[in-house]
């Protein structure tokens, strides 16, 4: 255990050291400034203060953010709108939807193009050019198309994540159904295995693997659609909206605090497909 944690702490010590550094180079005009204009000359230790405690920094310094994670998860009752625990609630509710929906259409199309050769054709070269759109340019269309049609709330903004996340469902399950060697292929049709013994019994465990990668990845990208499907929207509710108020009202310690909320959701998420994975490969003898 300790093996494994050290490494990850040391990074982790790295990363908050180079953070503080940058606090103070980024914060540091404003500290001159603010003591110029007060006629004092600031020394190393005043200018460290300063740039760690301004109230609207260009780069909050980490224990900033800490306390304002703490101050809107602990402090505040999850059904406050100053919650965090209640934005991520609500982000979480349209990615994990949106990942549901995604996932089940990756594996639609990918059981569609390994068994037929005109979707393989066909819908493959479409699937990696619908990824090459970025994002930002179609939440906004799929945002309004679905308003006319009187489609609102949660369902809008899963589509936006199923768009981002069906696409590492897709890949990653036509490469592991197509894992199969062609000796593995060959003794099922000399067992005389219909398609569909072969699909369970053969392509869908060997595919196991690649699946709940590629679902480790949907989820982390269905979290990055869910939020940037609260964007356009002007929502009021979510961590893309607690992005947009801090970013309207310049509150860079709420923008970094709900980046940092996100990342830990997805974290989170990502690491429950992890358990099941475990779970799952273990149950079939593949760990």
């Amino acid at each position: 255990m300790m093996t494994r944690l050290v490494p990850v702490l040391t990074f982790v010590i790295v990363i908050i050291a180079v953070w503080y550094a940058a606090a103070v180079q980024l914060n540091a005009n404003w500290a001159y400034d603010k003591a110029k204009r007060a006629g004092v000359e600031l020394n190393f230790t005043d200018l460290v203060a300063d740039t760690w405690s301004q109230e609207k920094p260009r780069l909050p310094a980490p224990h900033q953010v800490g306390a304002e994670i703490w101050q809107t998860t602990v402090e505040k009752k999850v059904t406050s709108k100053r919650s965090l625990i209640f934005h991520s609630w609500i982000t979480m509710s349209a990615t994990v939807l949106g990942f549901i929906l995604g996932t089940a259409l990756g594996c639609a199309l990918a059981i569609g193009i390994v068994y037929s050769r005109v979707m393989d054709m066909s819908v493959m070269p479409w699937v990696i050019a619908s990824q090459t759109i970025p994002i930002l340019a179609i939440a906004p269309m799929i945002i309004v198309v679905l308003n006319a049609v009187g489609i609102t709330g949660l369902l809008p903004k899963a589509m936006i994540s199923m768009y981002l996340s069906f696409f590492p469902v897709v890949v990653g399950m036509v490469k592991g159904l197509r894992s199969p060697d062609a000796m593995q292929l060959d003794q099922m049709r000399t067992w005389n295995a219909s398609r569909a013994q072969e699909f369970w019994h053969l392509r869908l465990p060997s595919s196991m693997p690649y699946f709940f990668t590629s679902m480790k990845i949907a989820m982390a990208a269905s979290l990055v659609g869910a939020i940037v499907g609260e964007l356009p929207t002007g929502a009021v509710a979510g961590l893309g909206a607690r992005l947009l108020a801090g970013s309207y009202y310049g509150q860079t310690i709420q923008i970094w605090s709900a980046l940092l909320m996100a990342a830990a959701l997805a974290a989170i998420l990502v690491g429950l497909i992890g358990a099941l994975q475990r779970l799952t490969l273990k149950r079939m003898g593949l760990s």
